[in-house]
C-alpha cells in the first residue's frame, strides 16, 4: 500500500510539472528622493542602496570603468535603478530573498517573455521607461565567504535557504536540513550531543573536549554547545550549509563544513510584524511572531519569539503515558544602529528554554545471549549464573530481526549476578536456608519480549528534559573608505542541560523477595530488612518491586568569542580579507547512572546501610550511600555511577585570504590560517561501589578524587587554494567552474575519566587518556550554471578527502573511548532548481558518497571480542569493574569442572579471569592452588584480555549512505487575489552502517520520507493559511544506533523519525 502511495505522489509531482502555466506578480513601491551625482557606477550603486534601503550585490570588476549619469529627483527605486544602469550593459534581477543582483545584461535576457508589440510592460513607469523586471530566479545571496555574494558566484559547495524556502520545505529545525542538502545525515546521540554529518564526516567522538566536525554557527559565531538542533527556526534571514572543509575563514572544527543560521536583524526602513498560530495532531500547539520597530532613521529594534507544545510521540506501557513531548519556547531581541552610512552596529540576544519529557534515545534492542550451554564437554545449561558470567548479555544480530526485541541475559550483568549470589536478606525460619534478594534460578529479564513498535517503550520511569541557552552577539561594521571595511564580532553564550530517562528501556516486573519474616544468623527476626513486602526503596529512585535504573546528563557551559576582520572591495584585480579571533569555552558535565541494585549491593554484602563513611575512623569497605532523592543528590555517593567531566578550551587564530582576478573570467583565492589550541581536562575518576579495603577495592569512601590536569596544545596551519573560471558559454547565462584544495583540522582531546580502582585489590587496565587531532586534505571540482535568466540553476561537484586520525567513539569501561582512524571519502553531488514559470517550482538534489577506512586500522569490537576464535570465551568482570574480557576456553573449562566450583560462586571464581578482585587472581594466591590454573590476562591474553583486534581496513565510515536524494515540486494557482500553492517533497537515504565494524548489528537499512503542504496566501492583506503533512507514510525507520556498555549487556539504543504529523496554521503580516 505504501509503495502505491509513493508512486501516486511521484506521478502527482510529474503531473504538476506538465500542467503548469506561467504567471507574474509585482510588488508596489513607494517613491523616494534621490540625489546621486555622476561618478563611478559602483559608488553610485552604493549610494542607491543607502537611500532606497535596498540590499544590492554586484561585482566591482564587472563595473570597472563604468559611470552613471546624475540622478536627482523623486523616483520609484526600480525607476532610479534603471536610470543609473542606463546603457551600461548591465541589468538587475531579484533573488529569492529580495536582494537586487547586478549582472551583465545577457545573463537576464531570458528573464521574461518579450511583451507584445506596442504594449507597455506592466511594470513600466508612467513615463514609459521600463523598470527592472522582477524575475523568478533561484538566486540567493549568501555570506559563505563572509561577504555578500550570489550563491552562484561562490566557488564553494553551498546550499542556502531563506525563511520562505524553509517554510516551503517544512524544515522546522536543523535536524531536518538533511532532507534538502545532498550527502547530509543527522542523528541524536546517547548523551547531550548530536551527529550532523556532511559527506560522511560528523561528530562520532564523545567527550566534553571533543569538538563538532561541522561548525554550527549563529550569524558566523561558532558555538561549541548550542540548542540549534533542539529549537525550531523562527524569524530566520537565511540558513547556509557549506560542504567541505572551511579551514580559513571558519577555522577549527569545520573539517566537514559549516551550518550557519543567520537571524533577521532589526531594520530601520519600516514598521512590520507578523503573528502565526498553528494546531495539529498529538495536541500540538504553536505560536510565533515578530515585530520590527524603527525608533528613528538610524535606530531600530526587533523582537521575535516562538512557542511549541505537544504531547509525546512515544507511549510508555508501564506508566500508561505518552512521552517524548515538547514544551519549549525561544525569544530573540535585536537592535540595529546606523548613525552614518559608514558605521553600523547590530546586536542580538536569543534565549531558548525547554521543560518537558523529551527522550534522548528511542527503544533499546537486544538479541538475547543465553551464554554457552556446554563448557569443555560439560553441560552447564542449568547453571544460570555461570552461563550469565559467560554471556555478553546481547549478541550481535540484525536490528531488523524479530529476535532483536529481546532483553539482555540478566545474569550477564555483574550487579544482577551479585544481588542473586551475594545480597542476602536473611534466613528462612523454617529450614534456615538463605533468602537472596532475587531468585538465582530465575533470570529477571528472562521473560521479556518487547513490542516491535519502535514508538512504544515499557519502563517504570518517564523521561525529563530541561534545557536553557542564551546567545548574545554584538557586531560592528566601519567603512574606512568605500573600498575597505573593518568588522568586529563579539559573542557570549551559555548553556544548561539536565536530562533523565530510564537506563533500561524495558521493565523486569516484580523480582524482589520479601524481607519480612526472615531471621538473622541467631534466629532473631530481621526488623530492618531492605525489601519489606518485596519493595526495595532506593534513596534516589524511590520504591520499586523490580530492577530500576535511571541515567542523567547534566551540564553547564559558557563560551566567549571575539573576531576582528578587515575586508577590501577594491575595483582592481586584488582584494583581501584578514582577521583574527579568540575563543574560550568552559564546561562542567556530569553523567550519572542510578540503579536500585547498586544501592542494594552497597547496603547488603558491604554492610553499609546508610552509614556516613566520611566519619572518622573510616571503616574499611564502607561504601557511602547518598541518602538524598534524585533531584537533591549531594554528588558524593558511591552507590551510583558518576562521571564528572571538567574542561576548558582556549583557541587563538589569525587568518587571511587573497582574491586575485587574473582576467575578467579567471580568479584565484588563496587563504591560510594558523590556529593555536589549548585544551585542559580535569580527570575525576568514577567511584561506583568503591571504598578502601579488600572488598571495596578503592581509595576513598565518599566523594571523588581529582587527578592532575591533562593539558594538550596544538598549533596547526589550515587553508585553501581555489581557482575559478567564468567562461562565456552560448548555452548558459552564467557558468562558474572551480577547482579547490583545502586543509582542515579539528583538535584532539581527553577521554572521559576511568575507574578509580586500587591496583592492590583490583587488577584494572586503564584505557588511553587522550585522543589525537584529526585533519583532512580535501580536493574538489565543481560547476555552477545559470540558465533562462536565473530560472534554472544546475550545480554539480565531485570531491576526494584524505582523512588522518578521524575520531570515533565506543563505550568501554563505562566511558566513551575515542579512537583515531585514517580514511578516505569521495563522492559527487548534483543540485537543480527550476522555475519554468512564476507558478511552478521544481527542485532536486542527488548525493553519492563512498568511504573507506585505511588498511592497518584496527579496533576491539565490544560485540565480538573473540573475533570468531573458538578457543576463547567471553567472561564478565567483577562488579566494580566494567568491561568484559576474553579467556582461554580451556582455562574456563578447568575452573568450571573443578570440584571447588559452584554456580552460586560463578561471579567470584570466573571474574578474576578479567583481573584480580577481592577473591584474588589466578596469577598468585589461593586460586591457582584450588583450581590448578595459573593465568594472568595482562600477559597471557591478547590486549590484556580485552579481545582480538578487528581489522577495519576497507570498512566504510559510519553514517555514510552511498546515496541521498531529494525531489520537490510546487505549483501555485492564482484565485481572485489569492495564491493557492501545492507542494510535495520526497527524500530517500541509502543504506549505511552505525559503527566502523560494519557487522550485522551495524547495518542501517535505506529509508525514505515524504511531506505535503497546501498554502493559501493573500499578499495584499498579508494573510496566509497552511496545511501540511510530514512523514506522509508514517515510516519508523532506524536512522542510527548506539551500542551501550558491557555492564549494561551491550544493548543497542536506536533512533527513528517523528511519526506522521499534520498541522494547520494561520499567519497575519502587518
Amino acid at each position: 500500500m505504501q509503495k502505491s502511495l509513493r508512486v501516486c505522489l511521484l506521478l502527482a509531482t510529474a503531473t504538476v510539472a506538465i500542467t503548469a502555466h506561467p504567471g507574474t506578480a509585482f510588488a508596489e513601491e513607494q517613491s523616494v528622493h534621490f540625489n546621486i551625482p555622476a561618478q563611478d557606477l559602483a559608488s553610485a550603486l552604493q549610494a542607491f542602496a543607502e537611500i532606497s534601503r535596498r540590499q544590492i550585490v554586484f561585482d566591482r570588476a564587472t563595473l570597472k570603468g563604468k559611470r552613471n549619469a546624475a540622478l536627482i529627483g523623486t523616483f520609484r527605486p526600480s525607476d532610479a535603478l534603471s536610470r543609473l544602469l542606463g546603457n551600461s550593459g548591465l541589468a538587475v534581477v531579484t533573488g529569492q530573498s529580495g536582494v537586487l543582483i547586478i549582472r551583465p545584461a545577457r545573463a537576464t535576457s531570458q528573464a521574461a517573455p518579450a511583451p507584445d508589440a506596442g504594449a507597455r510592460p506592466i511594470n513600466a513607469p508612467e513615463g514609459g521607461e521600463a523598470r527592472p523586471a522582477q524575475d523568478f530566479s533561484n538566486d540567493i545571496i549568501v555570506t559563505a565567504q563572509k561577504r555578500e555574494e550570489s550563491i552562484q558566484t561562490v566557488p564553494v559547495a553551498v546550499s542556502a535557504f531563506t525563511n520562505k524556502s524553509l517554510d516551503e520545505y517544512k524544515i522546522e529545525g536543523g535536524s531536518e536540513l538533511m532532507r534538502a542538502v545532498p550527502n547530509v545525515t543527522f542523528s541524536k546521540t546517547n548523551f547531550a550531543s548530536y551527529n550532523f554529518s556532511i559527506r560522511g564526516i560528523g561528530t562520532k567522538a564523545l567527550s566534553v573536549t571533543s569538538d563538532p566536525a561541522v561548525a554550527i554557527s549563529f550569524n558566523n559565531t561558532p558555538l561549541i554547545r548550542n540548542r540549534l538542533f533542539e529549537q525550531e527556526y523562527f524569524d530566520v534571514e537565511r540558513v547556509e550549509v557549506l560542504r567541505g572543509p572551511q579551514g580559513t575563514l571558519y577555522g577549527r572544527n569545520a573539517t566537514a563544513g559549516v551550518v550557519n543560521m543567520i537571524p533577521v536583524f532589526a531594520k530601520t526602513d519600516k514598521f512590520a510584524g507578523n503573528v502565526k498560530l498553528e494546531s495539529g495532531n498529538y495536541g500540538s500547539m504553536r505560536a510565533s511572531g515578530m515585530l520590527n520597530a524603527p525608533l528613528s532613521d538610524t535606530l531600530a529594534v526587533g523582537v521575535a519569539g516562538a512557542w511549541t507544545s505537544r504531547n509525546g510521540y512515544d507511549f510508555n506501557t508501564v506508566t500508561n503515558r505518552s512521552v517524548n513531548g515538547r514544551d519549549l519556547w525561544s525569544t530573540r531581541v535585536t537592535a540595529t544602529w546606523e548613525p552614518s552610512s559608514r558605521f553600523r552596529v547590530t546586536a542580538a540576544w536569543e534565549h531558548f528554554s525547554e521543560d518537558d519529557d523529551r527522550s534522548r534515545t528511542g527503544k533499546q534492542l537486544c538479541h538475547t545471549d543465553p551464554g554457552p550451554s556446554t563448557i569443555g564437554g560439560t553441560d552447564i545449561s542449568n547453571l544460570l549464573l555461570t552461563r550469565g558470567q559467560l554471556s555478553q548479555g546481547c549478541k550481535a544480530g540484525s536490528l531488523y530481526d524479530a529476535g532483536a526485541y529481546g532483553a539482555p541475559n540478566g545474569f550477564s550483568l555483574p550487579y544482577v549476578n551479585a544481588v542473586a549470589s551475594l545480597v542476602n536478606l536473611g534466613f528462612n525460619p523454617v529450614d534456615f536456608s538463605t533468602v537472596p534478594l532475587i531468585n538465582p534460578a530465575r533470570d529477571p529479564y528472562g521473560n521479556i519480549v518487547q513490542s516491535r513498535n519502535l514508538r512504544e517503550i515499557a519502563t517504570q520511569y518517564d523521561p525529563t528534559f530541561r534545557a536553557k541557552n542564551d546567545v548574545v552577539q554584538l557586531n560592528a561594521e566601519f567603512e574606512i573608505n568605500p573600498s575597505l571595511k573593518f568588522y568586529s564580532q563579539t559573542a557570549f553564550s551559555r548553556d544548561y542541560y539536565n536530562s533523565t530517562q530510564d537506563y533500561n528501556r524495558f521493565s523486569t516486573g516484580a523480582i524482589f523477595n520479601d524481607s519480612n519474616g526472615v531471621v538473622d544468623i541467631f534466629g532473631e527476626p530481621v526488623t530492618n530488612g531492605i525489601t519489606p513486602g518485596g519493595v526495595l526503596t532506593d534513596p534516589q529512585l524511590g520504591p520499586s518491586t523490580g530492577a530500576l535504573a535511571v541515567d542523567q546528563v547534566r551540564s553547564r557551559s559558557h563560551q566567549w568569542y571575539q573576531e576582528f576582520r578587515l575586508q577590501s572591495s577594491f575595483s582592481g584585480p586584488v582584494n583581501f580579507s584578514v582577521g583574527a579571533n579568540y575563543l574560550y569555552f568552559k564546561v562542567d558535565e556530569d553523567y550519572f547512572v542510578f540503579n536500585n541494585l547498586f544501592s542494594a549491593i552497597a547496603r547488603g554484602p558491604l554492610n553499609t546501610g546508610f552509614a556516613d563513611c566520611s566519619a572518622a575512623p573510616v571503616p574499611d569497605n564502607c561504601v557511602y550511600v547518598d541518602p538524598n532523592p534524585l533531584n537533591r543528590i549531594n554528588g558524593d555517593g558511591h552507590n551510583y555511577f558518576r562521571s564528572r567531566n571538567l574542561a576548558t578550551t582556549r583557541s587563538l587564530a589569525a587568518f587571511g585570504e587573497l582574491y586575485l582576478k587574473l582576467s575578467d573570467t579567471l580568479k584565484i583565492t588563496a587563504g591560510l590560517r594558523y590556529t593555536d589550541d589549548k585544551k585542559t581536562a580535569t580527570p575525576i575518576n568514577s567511584q561506583l561501589l568503591l571504598a578502601p579495603g579488600v572488598l571495596g577495592g578503592g581509595f576513598i569512601n565518599r566523594g571523588y578524587r581529582v587527578s592532575p590536569d591533562i593539558v594538550q596544545k596544538w598549533g596547526r596551519v589550515t587553508g585553501r587554494f581555489v581557482i575559478d573560471w567564468t567562461p562565456r558559454l552560448s548555452f548558459t547565462d552564467d557558468t562558474l567552474i572551480y577547482a579547490s584544495y583545502a586543509r582542515g583540522y579539528k583538535g584532539g582531546g581527553a577521554n572521559p575519566p576511568g575507574i578509580d580502582a586500587n591496583p592492590q585489590y583490583l587488577q584494572f587496565f586503564p584505557q588511553a587518556s587522550t585522543f589525537r587531532p584529526e585533519s583532512v586534505n580535501a580536493f574538489e571540482i565543481g560547476m555552477k550554471n545559470t540558465f533562462a535568466g536565473g530560472r534554472l540553476t544546475l550545480n554539480a561537484d565531485a570531491f576526494l578527502y584524505d582523512y588522518t586520525d578521524y575520531q570515533v567513539s565506543q563505550i568501554v569501561d563505562r566511558m566513551a573511548l575515542n579512537e583515531n582512524f585514517n580514511a578516505k571519502a569521495w563522492g559527487a553531488e548534483l543540485e537543480l532548481a527550476w522555475r519554468p514559470t512564476s507558478r511552478l517550482r521544481l527542485n532536486g538534489n542527488l548525493g553519492y558518497l563512498g568511504t573507506r577506512i585505511a588498511n592497518g586500522m584496527k579496533s576491539i569490537d565490544v560485540m565480538n571480542r573473540t573475533q570468531g576464535n573458538a578457543d576463547w570465551e567471553v567472561v564478565k568482570p567483577w562488579i566494580q569493574l566494567a568491561s568484559s574480557c576474553i579467556a582461554p576456553k580451556a582455562v574456563v573449562s578447568t575452573i568450571v569442572n573443578s570440584p571447588f566450583y559452584s554456580d552460586a560462586n560463578a561471579l567470584a571464581y570466573l571474574s578474576p579471569l578479567c583481573g584480580g578482585s577481592y577473591v584474588g587472581s589466578y596469577s598468585n594466591g589461593i586460586l591457582p592452588l584450588l583450581f590448578g590454573v595459573n593465568y594472568d590476562p595482562a600477559t597471557d591474553a591478547p590486549n590484556q584480555g580485552r579481545g582480538f583486534y578487528a581489522d577495519l581496513g576497507g570498512k566504510e565510515l559510519p553514517n555514510s549512505p552511498h546515496w541521498t536524494v531529494n525531489l520537490g515540486a510546487q505549483y501555485t494557482v492564482p484565485i481572485n487575489g489569492w495564491a493557492l500553492t501545492f507542494r510535495g517533497d520526497y527524500y530517500r537515504q541509502g543504506k549505511s552502517w552505525a559503527r566502523v565494524y560494519n557487522t550485522a548489528i551495524d547495518r542501517l537499512k535505506a529509508w525514505d520520507n515524504a511531506n505535503l503542504t497546501i498554502t493559501l496566501d493573500r499578499p495584499a492583506d498579508g494573510v496566509t493559511f497552511q496545511f501540511y503533512i510530514k512523514n506522509l507514510f508514517n515510516n519508523t525507520p532506524i536512522t542510527d544506533a548506539f551500542v551501550n556498555s558491557d555492564d549494561s549487556g551491550l544493548t543497542t539504543n536506536v533512533f527513528t523519525l517523528d511519526p506522521r504529523i499534520f498541522g494547520f496554521s494561520a499567519m497575519k503580516r502587518f
